[in-house]
């Protein structure tokens, strides 16, 4: 008997093997979306998506956090017709309506009110014990940015006016029960966060919560918005993804996409503009641009407007198949190196402290 197989032997956790054949680190079965630039920012291909840990997203008020949670839940019930979710509710503007408009079955949806961090905690830890490695389960949490903790409410109830100084530190306790479940049985996690200016001369976004959810996320998206003109009318609005902290993209990536009021989301967001900086669309004139064969430099169609390439599905769903372009993609925004993701001086974390 070799020594590592006396080891094996030696401990208690059942889980334990050979790092080289360790479940934990096989490649994980991701939950593409409907949005190919949302499956980028979770994995840095077009090929990619949603994968099992806890992800993060945080912006300010009415910057699409929720409803990108809600294209994770849809994927995720679409591909596991077994499949339940769990929806986690502090602010409880996800209702039944809402969620059938996005195509979702409200009966696989088991909505759980909560009002403090505490009670979150408690609730999810006896769920997620119950749940085994091969279910097929997603939660939601929405949002941590909007709870209080107990001791919060109960001063309240006192009449004591005294900083909270739990909250964070409940949180953190949170997030470290449940990150290694939510890896060890294949559990996905969308958190749906708040971020608040610091002080200064280049006030950075800080997310609410402390370190706590910082070091136990695979990745924090923080959403940034602006308004989308047509001429001096507001036509909708544009969102970014920024790339917080991720273990498969490379941080400080932009990703955005449009969400306008006559016509909803624009699936092909940013598409366009990838495949020309590739080089599978090349600009003709103003506004008007050609269709390359890469391999051949060929122009295969051309002088194309670009608002009816934009708009032009059989085109996108040729291009995210494209092998050219799928490489393009992957060198621009996937992880292949190692690099450290621990918190450093400049990262925009709130303290334990609040």
């Amino acid at each position: 008997m070799s020594l590592l197989d006396k080891m094996l032997k030696a401990g208690s956790i059942k889980q334990a093997s050979a790092l080289s054949d360790s479940a934990f680190f096989k490649d994980k079965d991701p939950i593409q979306t409907e949005l190919p630039i949302v499956n980028i920012a979770f994995s840095g291909s077009l090929k990619g998506g949603l994968i099992p840990g806890l992800t993060v997203v945080a912006g300010e008020s009415k910057s699409f956090k929720t409803l990108l949670g809600l294209y994770c839940m849809k994927a995720y019930l679409k591909k596991y017709p077994k499949g339940v979710a769990l929806l986690y509710d502090s602010e409880y503007g996800i209702t039944p309506e809402y969620l059938e408009s996005f195509d979702i079955d409200t009966t696989r949806v088991l909505h759980i009110p909560i009002e403090d961090v505490e009670q979150l905690k408690f609730d999810i830890t006896k769920r997620l014990d119950e749940v085994s490695k091969g279910d097929n389960v997603f939660l939601m949490i929405d949002s941590i940015g909007n709870l209080a903790s107990k001791k919060e409410v109960e001063d309240a109830m006192n009449e004591k006016s005294v900083a909270d100084m739990s909250r964070a530190k409940a949180l953190k306790s949170l997030f470290r029960i449940i990150t290694p479940k939510l890896t060890t049985k294949d559990i996905p996690c969308i958190a749906v966060n708040h971020t608040y200016k610091e002080i200064g001369l280049f006030p950075k976004n800080i997310i609410s919560g402390g370190t706590g959810i910082y070091y136990s996320a695979n990745q924090i998206f923080i959403i940034s918005k602006a308004q989308e003109k047509d001429g001096t009318d507001l036509a909708g609005w544009k969102f970014t993804i920024n790339i917080e902290k991720s273990r498969y993209v490379k941080e400080k990536a932009k990703l955005p996409f449009k969400v306008l009021y006559d016509s909803g989301i624009q699936k092909w967001s940013s598409l366009m503009d990838l495949a020309i900086e590739s080089g599978h669309i090349t600009k003709a004139t103003q506004g008007w641009y050609n269709l390359t064969d890469l391999e051949t430099g060929e122009i295969i169609e051309p002088k194309r407007r670009g608002k009816d390439i934009e708009e032009d599905d059989s085109f996108f769903q040729d291009l995210i198949k494209n092998d050219s372009f799928n490489k393009f993609v992957e060198r621009k925004y996937k992880l292949t190196n190692v690099e450290g993701n621990d918190a450093r001086e400049d990262d925009t974390i709130e303290s334990d402290s609040e």
